[in-house]
């Protein structure tokens, strides 16, 4: 089939990336004109494990093109693909801005019948608006030509995205004709040769699924941080409580570890619509805003364990922070306790040195420029570099590299020998037994 996708933000280059690997063909539309033309040069915009290679093989191939056309990326495209931003109001809302205005851009060039797939993560009733939309359009031009609105949400973890989208658990497909239907199963058919992954489903079903899905992985952290909170009081070892919940079945073992809070695009953005959702429609979402607080105080939980080590003033301390990213695998800061710790640190008068492997531009791009020009925070260019004489080091993304470092190398390095296990990577008796001092969450 031939694709346009609107955005190529991590979904939508993800997405046409994949789509064209598997010998669609593929023009991805974007905006920004310098963006385009990094692409065009191998240069994306974002870090995702295989994503690059994959991306320079498709367009060599001419499988995979960019454009800053959405007009000429939609001449003989079956399907068009609405996959750019969708960034939260204060109140918790999905801003549709972009969303519409791709809707309109389409139906102002639409000269056959389409397919418009919302790939973007939407609130329920997103197609309603996005068909009002497209139908404005064409109206204006004086115009009735055909075309479906389908709802196929994402479900891609950073770091294994283009593992999840051409192996999914699920490829769920909100459709409302049977001809839209039958040609989402020919676009999907290859990546779910082994048995049916396809789920079809109503348009606002399949936008709520996203929604919930999300949340609910959300609730399974947020519990377990709060399980943790607990353990701390009462000299327990959540490790062990982990382990033993996690052999019932029923439970299971993912997304039960205990950390030092969930960050990213998704997981806050998305718990944040659906309580607004529900409050715009007379419900009170008391879980899911339990959930979203214990996650807003998990975040200092870590800058908590320090001051109740070191006292309230900070002010001559020195901390080595190892990750920045929210999560393994990925550059993207957005919401990551990293910046919450940092920020806190810096507040009582300490400074930072902090290390990621992927993630060091996307910070000296985000954080506050004050911070770097003060001296404030250092980028460190690797690990060990970040434990030259600090006062403690404080874990806060589990990258590999991390796992098994070189504790002998880190005791001369560091003032004080002090862990701060803000992923519980650490045992914490081996880690004592090697002279250090530990602190984990819900671990001591």
């Amino acid at each position: 089939m031939k694709l346009a996708i609107a955005g190529t933000g991590y979904v939508g280059l993800v997405t046409g990336t994949c789509f064209a690997e598997m010998g669609h063909h593929v023009t991805c539309v974007d905006i920004d004109q310098e963006k385009v033309a990094n692409l065009h040069d191998g240069i994306l915009p974002i870090y995702e494990p295989g994503l690059r290679q994959l991306v320079l093989r498709n367009v060599e191939d001419a499988r995979l093109a960019f454009t800053t056309s959405l007009a000429e990326a939609m001449v003989d495209a079956e399907v068009i693909f609405i996959a750019v931003g969708t960034p939260p109001g204060e109140d918790g809302s999905a801003d549709l801005g972009y969303v519409l205005a791709v809707a309109r851009e389409i139906g102002a060039n639409m000269d056959e019948y389409k397919i418009v797939v919302t790939k973007s993560t939407v609130p329920v009733g997103t197609a309603d608006k996005v068909k009002a939309a497209v139908s404005e359009a064409l109206a204006s031009r004086g115009d009735e030509i055909p075309f479906d609105v389908v709802s196929n949400p994402e479900f891609l973890k950073e770091g294994a995205a283009v593992e999840d989208f051409m192996k999914p658990d699920r490829i769920v497909v909100g459709v409302e004709s049977d001809r839209a239907k039958q040609s989402m199963r020919e676009l999907y058919k290859d990546f779910s040769r082994n048995h049916d992954r396809i789920l079809f489903m109503g348009v606002r079903d399949a936008e709520m699924t996203k929604y919930a899905s999300n949340s609910m992985l959300a609730t399974k952290i947020s519990f377990m941080n709060e399980v943790a909170t607990i353990c701390d009081q009462v000299g327990v070892d959540v490790e062990q409580v982990r382990l033993g919940i996690g052999s019932d079945s029923r439970i299971g073992y993912s997304f039960i570890y205990p950390g030092c809070g969930y960050g990213g695009s998704c997981f806050p953005k998305d718990v944040r619509a659906l309580i607004h959702t529900a409050r715009a429609n007379g419900v009170k979402p008391t879980l899911l805003h339990a959930v979203h607080q214990r996650n807003e105080d998990q975040k200092h939980v870590l800058f908590q364990k320090v001051v109740d080590r070191f006292g309230e003033d900070l002010s001559g301390r020195v901390f080595g922070i190892w990750g920045i990213a929210f999560k393994p695998g990925t550059d993207d800061i957005r919401e990551a306790p990293a910046q919450v710790l940092i920020e806190a640190l810096l507040e009582a008068g300490a400074t930072v040195k902090a290390y990621d492997p992927e993630a060091a531009e996307s910070a000296q791009r985000e954080f506050p420029a004050e911070w770097f020009d003060s001296g404030k925070v250092t980028l460190s260019r690797n690990q060990y570099e970040a434990l030259e004489d600090v006062d403690a080091l404080a874990l806060v993304t589990e990258w590999k590299p991390f796992r098994h470092p070189d504790f002998n190398a880190m005791k001369g390095m560091m003032k004080t020998p002090i862990v701060f296990d803000g992923r519980n990577q650490y045992d914490p008796v081996a880690l004592k037994e090697e002279g250090f001092e530990y602190c984990g969450i819900g671990r001591r």
